[in-house]
């Protein structure tokens, strides 16, 4: 399900973790190599016409990872042992944008963000399809949250 799809289903995550990428402005994305073995690499992130958009350098290894298998992990920035902010996880699966709208939309948001924008045609962009999200609160409240459309929010207690 599209950013915007899922931000509505499932606000609880989707406000936490829009809030993670203001702040944060980088994810952690997993992807799958070609032999099957998992990729993990920085990328940053912007939300963008319904979109959350990861845009990526030309011929990348994750933009070929994605490209020839669009399954991945987007995953929170973890800065400390105690994961004070929380933990979050995406997943589903990445469309390779070309619609020149949405490149503009892009465009847009990461100039808006850091007064840069990616020169045209040289970069992939990518939109996260929504499959399930989870995120875990460490602390004194300590709890995880699951969500997937079939099974919606799932509240768990930890320890």
């Amino acid at each position: 399900m599209r950013w915007d799809a899922f931000a509505r289903a499932c606000p609880e995550i989707g406000s936490m973790a829009e809030s993670r990428f203001r702040t944060d402005e980088l994810i952690m994305l997993g992807t799958l190599r070609a032999d099957g073995s998992p990729r993990v690499s920085p990328c940053e992130v912007d939300i963008a016409a319904g979109h959350l958009f990861l845009g990526m350098m030309w011929r990348s290894h994750k933009a070929l990872d994605l490209l020839r298998d669009p399954r991945c992990v987007v995953h929170s920035v973890t800065c400390d042992r105690m994961g004070a902010d929380g933990d979050l996880k995406l997943y589903g699966a990445m469309a390779d944008v070309h619609d020149p709208e949405l490149r503009q939309a892009y465009r847009a948001a990461i100039k808006a963000r850091i007064d840069w924008e990616p020169d045209e045609p040289g970069f992939h962009l990518f939109s996260l399809d929504v499959a399930s999200a989870g995120f875990t609160v460490f602390g004194e409240e300590h709890h995880a949250l699951a969500w997937d459309p079939d099974g919606g929010l799932r509240r768990m207690a930890l320890g």
